[in-house]
């Protein structure tokens, strides 16, 4: 036991759990009773004796701790007692191994006296290296004679580990780590604790609502009032993240998160369930502390590696439940603590991130955990995406997948997650009467279908079987009547239709006419034939927009004029769209591989990234190397990501990808891209022409970018030499990304800009390491003269070193730059990140 020189103290309330499950194990040979269902029984550890178990088994340190003698004849009639039915479930997702969970939590019996009874610490240590306390609210954290002598002791200050499930609002426990043991206690409370409090904190939307969320009720909701000051806070969210908050004066918050799943996800509803998740989570956080005692490393490295440990060991702890034999398998089993040569979960997957803390809404709004976790630039993340794929490209970043869809864009990611969410709910519910009704928008060729039928066939797909309705092409009410019957009568073959009604916001008899004829089925779940009423049954009605690409813009949400506003206010009353909207369970807006809004939609090139590597896989799946490394063309590749406009959305990727010959391609060549009478259909042609021989462009201008880069340099320096002077022009692209900038070719001689300070030091540094390296390699060293026989020269020395004069006469000459490209048809434009509403900071 490599840790016994480490002693913890392992206490707090008290419960036995009392496990019953069945077994068909039928004989009808025997005696009447074998007949039947065995039912068996068991009594095994809870609250604080399971908590002290999995902590000497993850921490291998001396645990002192109360005990109890758990045989059934001897549990105190004073004991409080968990009821628990036990049942079989698949170890691992669609698996054959089958392990005991929780399948339902009967309740509580006992104690008879109506106060659990505590136990007191068998060999108690006032010198105790770490407290670890489980407050359940059941009594221990009012009885302080049950307490650890650690924590009463003056001068004693052991690291405390607090789990507890309450707001520590009042008691004597909580009262006494404030005013004592403040700075070295962590708190641990479960997210789901917490919302059960009251405290609002968004769950399996998005990982970035969540933090966000929970920063905000930290900084406003007054019941988080005494949490707030906590100088270690540790929220687990379910077994796929955490949150770490601390307050040593100012608060800063950090997410930890799987970027696979969501909080909720890891554990799937065909699964069971498992009391302890947090006890051994708060195992693998004490195992990283111990290690960093005994290793004297830093505290906050323990923590963060702790957290790490603790989200590892939960996944483990449910995978393996209470084993295939209640009665014979290990329990807890110490392989939760271990990792093996082929486990599936390290702790590498467990990514992290500073939450953002501020009061500015849009601020808020615009977070991206894909901004934070990457250094480069979207066009850059998006070129890797295509070329390597998701997995390579986006590891460290959170993606969301249903069925075949995969988006990082975290607005479309809350919105898809809330229709999961929506109908996920509506199918397990047993007396539903009514159909459920949502609502799709986006421009034409977004995807719309195909992004909730992928959302509705990953939860249920042998149940759910689509039928598609166009209401623009229905004539008559009669065509309406048509469409519901054959809801119907799938309904009745034991299916849940999902029902698209396509432009459901086309006219018919006056502008939104169908609407008021959907009123009645989405409401009482019927439609009427003449003098007939007729049950639709259970199914999912999905309305796509088509005259309107957003929800707003249905609303008049978007209209500025108070005029226009009035009139289509109106209108929308008397074709019941308030009515209609009234109905709806929740809607989603198909961003699409356009840009939506210049300001705020920055992730359209990597949703087009996505696409287009998702195409290439499906279609072209030859031009895929053995390494996963897609065979394009730069040229090609830049114009497919970054042409304004698809006027025809993701249709549009696909015509051009299919009109491409690539059958007997390697690879996709700018030769093999259809004609510009056929591109002419889907893009502006012309800046699709541009961006693809852009470098060409670029190759072909350099002797005038270098005739006038010349004239310059003869004004600031004298003479130079003119084949150095074309290496700069070459390097000039690469030097504007050091500063966030892009070099675009224009039709027409753009705007010239002007660089700032900070950016014309950068670019200068980076001209002169450019130009000193050069002298380097051809042969150059350092002098404090210029002599050109001896090849020495005063510059070759380190920025911060060069003479002031030498630093002046770069910066004039990187000043030229802009106008000298302007004159070559060259736009200097701003690279694309995601927050507008503060300054990229440059590199």
């Amino acid at each position: 036991m490599k840790n016994q020189n480490v002693n913890i103290v392992v206490t707090g309330d008290i419960a036995v759990n009392l496990f019953q499950w069945r077994t068909n194990d039928k004989d009808t040979k025997g005696l009447s009773f074998k007949a039947y269902p065995r039912v068996h029984k068991s009594v095994k550890l809870g609250d604080d004796f399971l908590l002290s178990k999995l902590v000497a088994l993850g921490t291998e340190a001396n645990v002192i701790s109360p005990k109890i003698d758990l045989s059934l004849g001897n549990i105190n009639e004073e004991a409080l007692i968990s009821t628990v039915e036990l049942g079989t479930f698949p170890k691992r997702k669609n698996g054959k191994e089958k392990v005991f969970r929780v399948k339902e939590y009967l309740g509580f019996q006992g104690p008879k006296s109506g106060v659990p009874k505590l136990f007191n610490i068998i060999n108690d240590d006032e010198n105790a290296d770490i407290v670890i306390l489980d407050d359940e609210n059941n009594g221990f954290n009012s009885s302080e004679e049950f307490w650890p002598v650690a924590l009463k002791t003056s001068g004693k200050s052991p690291i405390i580990i607090y789990k507890t499930n309450n707001l520590a609002s009042s008691n004597n426990l909580w009262n006494h780590l404030e005013k004592n043991h403040l700075k070295n206690t962590i708190v641990v409370i479960n997210a789901d604790d917490l919302r059960s409090k009251g405290v609002n904190i968004s769950k399996s939307l998005s990982w970035e609502r969540t933090a966000l969320d929970f920063v905000w009720q930290m900084n406003n909701n007054p019941n988080l009032t005494r949490l707030s000051k906590c100088h270690n806070l540790i929220i687990p969210l379910g077994v796929e993240g955490a949150i770490h908050y601390k307050n040593a004066g100012k608060s800063e918050s950090e997410l930890y998160f799987l970027t696979y799943e969501f909080e909720g996800g890891f554990i799937k509803e065909d699964q069971g369930k498992m009391f302890g998740l947090t006890s051994c989570f708060v195992a693998g956080l004490a195992r990283n502390i111990v290690s960093g005692i005994r290793n004297k490393e830093d505290f906050e490295g323990s923590l963060s590696e702790g957290i790490r440990e603790g989200i590892v060991a939960a996944q483990k702890y449910f995978i393996n439940g209470l084993g295939s034999s209640v009665e014979e398998s290990l329990y807890p089993d110490p392989i939760m603590f271990t990792e093996g040569e082929n486990d599936f979960i390290y702790k590498e997957n467990i990514q992290d991130v500073k939450i953002r803390n501020t009061k500015n809404p849009n601020c808020r709004a615009c977070w991206y955990i894909i901004k934070d976790k990457n250094s480069f630039n979207l066009a850059e993340i998006a070129y890797d995406i295509v070329k390597n794929g998701e997995k390579s490209a986006l590891k460290f970043i959170p993606i969301a997948q249903f069925g075949k869809l995969k988006t990082v864009d975290r607005t479309e990611i809350e919105a898809y997650r809330s229709i999961k969410n929506l109908m996920s709910e509506y199918i397990s519910s047993k007396n539903t009467v009514r159909p459920l009704s949502i609502a799709v928008f986006g421009t034409p060729g977004s995807g719309k279908s195909f992004g909730v039928t992928e959302i509705a066939s990953s939860i249920a797909p042998n149940l759910i079987e689509k039928l598609d309705f166009n209401l623009s092409q229905f004539q008559t009410l009669s065509d309406l009547i048509v469409a519901f019957h054959k809801v119907r009568d799938l309904s009745l073959e034991g299916k849940l239709p999902l029902v698209f009604f396509d432009e459901f916001d086309s006219a018919f008899e006056r502008k939104l006419g169908w609407l008021k004829y959907f009123l009645a089925p989405m409401q009482d779940g019927k439609f009427r034939e003449g003098d007939a009423t007729h049950p639709i049954g259970k199914a999912i009605f999905v309305f796509a927009g088509g005259t309107s690409s957003t929800f707003n813009e249905f609303c008049g949400e978007d209209i500025v004029s108070e005029i226009e506003k009035k009139e289509f206010k109106r209108e929308f009353q008397a074709s019941k769209g308030p009515d209609f909207v009234s109905r709806l369970r929740g809607y989603v807006n198909i961003l699409g591989p356009n840009q939506t809004d210049e300001q705020w939609d920055q992730l359209f090139i990597i949703r087009r990234a996505m696409l287009l590597r998702t195409l290439l896989e499906r279609k072209v799946p030859h031009l895929i190397g053995g390494e996963g490394e897609a065979q394009i063309d730069d040229g090609v590749l830049r114009a497919l990501l970054k042409v304004p406009r698809y006027k025809h959305e993701s249709r549009s990727m696909e015509a051009i990808l299919e009109m491409s010959m690539l059958n007997e391609a390697k690879k996709w060549e700018q030769a093999h891209l259809p004609s510009k009478e056929q591109l002419k259909l889907h893009v502006d042609e012309e800046e699709f022409s541009r961006l693809l021989m852009q470098e060409e462009f670029f190759s072909e201008k350099i002797e005038k970018l270098a005739r006038e880069l010349y004239e310059k340099h003869i004004e600031v320096y004298g003479n130079e030499n003119k084949t150095s002077i074309r290496r700069q022009a070459r390097h000039i692209p690469i030097a504007l990304h050091k500063v966030n900038y892009d070099l675009i070719s224009v039709m027409e001689k753009p705007e010239v800009i002007s660089f700032t300070e900070k950016e014309l030091s950068i670019l200068a540094e980076y001209e002169h390491k450019r130009s000193s390296l050069e002298k380097k390699e051809a042969g150059w060293t350092y002098g404090e003269k210029l002599d050109k026989k001896k090849k020495t020269h005063p510059s070759l020395v380190p920025w911060d070193s060069l003479p002031s004069e030498y630093k002046d006469k770069i910066i004039e000459n990187v000043k030229s730059w802009p106008e000298i490209l302007a004159n070559s048809n060259f736009k200097i434009e701003r690279l694309k990140f995601l927050c507008n509403c503060e300054t990229q900071l440059l590199p």
